[in-house]
């Protein structure tokens, strides 16, 4: 199967805990990071603001270690396993997920039996 990358050339790629499934972080990967990316073990990026590429944890030391690399049903966004060493977000989090977006409706799973007829 063949990556389908954006306009821009990118692809997100969602980086997941291999061993408890926390989601860790979004980035962007183009081929040339993907590649990098198979080659190393180690994730590589490409930065939208920065405009380069980033392997992470080359500065910081939290590095992350690849275990596997999936593709979604339509081949336009991975998820990658990885052994995260150290805090994966950039503010010393472990997630970048760390905040909670206030003021939604959460719609509450009817119990088991209730509207049936």
């Amino acid at each position: 199967m063949e990556i389908k990358y954006d306009p821009n050339g990118l692809v997100p790629a969602i980086i997941q805990d291999v061993n408890n499934g926390e989601v860790l972080m979004l980035a962007y990967m183009n081929e040339e990071s993907l590649r990098r990316t198979l080659e190393s073990g180690r994730t590589w990026f490409w930065s939208r603001s920065r405009q380069e590429f980033w392997c992470k944890g080359e500065t910081s030391g939290h590095r992350q270690y690849v275990r596997e690399i999936l593709y979604d049903c339509d081949a336009d966004a991975l998820l990658v396993k990885v052994l995260q060493v150290g805090p994966a977000c950039h503010t010393g989090e472990r997630s970048c997920f760390h905040r909670r977006l206030q003021g939604a409706r959460l719609d509450l799973r009817p119990e088991e039996g209730e509207g049936k007829a």
